[in-house]
């Protein structure tokens, strides 16, 4: 089966908030932060990650937050992936950063190649249904890209949950229709049930297991498997002590069909990415 993980934060900051910085070495990377950097910022080191873990492509997320983790720039995501196929960029846009944030979300997809965009309320501070962002998913929706939110809570400073509420979406799903959204980490830990209830009113609303212990899924979600059409593997690298193979055997040891599995690990993915299966 093949697996695509939409969820994986490249190390290449061009600055590093300190509560960030302090985050990372309680996680998977352990101490030497640093050295963990230098190491992942090379395609071949990510590359090397995945075929550790049995995963066909990794999504690479941008991360325009300077306050919160810091600033990983389109740019350099845009670089590191064209070191490999099996690396997908995803874009960052703050729309506090970018003067023509819609005009520069369409130039990183038509000539960076981006396939998707990720967004960061509660690190970028701005209510996603505001208008402020509305111009954003315009431009996903025209370009025919998902857009991907944190949504719940997030574990270094700075962060501020009242913008990662799930339902502050339903404005956007109903506005915006054909626009996919991905809810990542299905508003952990206070709003699950909403996450879910989304999932299942919207056509286009999907949600990532990234950063969720894969025993307790079912605990969480427990009639995930109605929403099987809407669920999307990722694992949320480094942010967990424990690696993406080690959540990847986590999942498969749940009671969930073949044909649930399947969808969760490669099609719904592979759908809204436009991915071919690997040779």
């Amino acid at each position: 089966m093949p697996i695509i993980d939409v969820h994986i934060h490249c190390l290449g900051f061009e600055h590093t908030t300190q509560g960030y910085h302090e985050y990372l070495a309680t996680t998977v990377l352990g101490p030497d932060v640093e050295g963990q950097m230098q190491r992942y910022s090379r395609p071949e080191a990510l590359v090397e990650l995945l075929d550790e873990a049995g995963v066909d492509y990794g999504v690479v997320m941008a991360e325009e937050a300077p306050i919160t983790p810091g600033l990983l720039t389109n740019e350099y995501v845009a670089d590191l992936c064209r070191g490999s196929k099996r690396l997908i960029p995803m874009a960052s846009i703050n729309p506090y950063l970018e003067q023509r944030p819609a005009a520069e979300l369409t130039r990183l997809v038509r000539e960076e190649g981006f396939r998707a965009l990720k967004l960061y309320p509660s690190f970028q501070y701005f209510y996603p249904n505001e208008p402020l962002v509305y111009p954003i998913y315009a431009a996903a929706q025209e370009l025919g890209i998902p857009v991907m939110l944190h949504t719940g809570w997030a574990f270094f400073p700075g962060s501020r949950l009242k913008y990662a509420h799930p339902l502050l979406l339903d404005d956007v799903a109903v506005d915006f229709p054909r626009l996919p959204l991905i809810l990542a980490h299905g508003g952990r830990p206070l709003w699950f049930e909403e996450a879910y209830y989304l999932a299942r009113l919207h056509e286009n609303v999907y949600i990532d297991v990234s950063g969720l212990p894969p025993n307790r899924l079912l605990d969480y979600f427990p009639e995930l498997e109605r929403i099987a059409d809407k669920l999307l593997f990722g694992s949320d690298w480094p942010g967990l002590p424990t690696s993406i193979g080690q959540n990847i055997a986590g999942i498969r040891r749940l009671s969930l069909r073949p044909e649930t599995l399947q969808k969760l690990f490669w099609e719904n993915a592979a759908r809204l990415l436009r991915l071919d299966p690997p040779d």
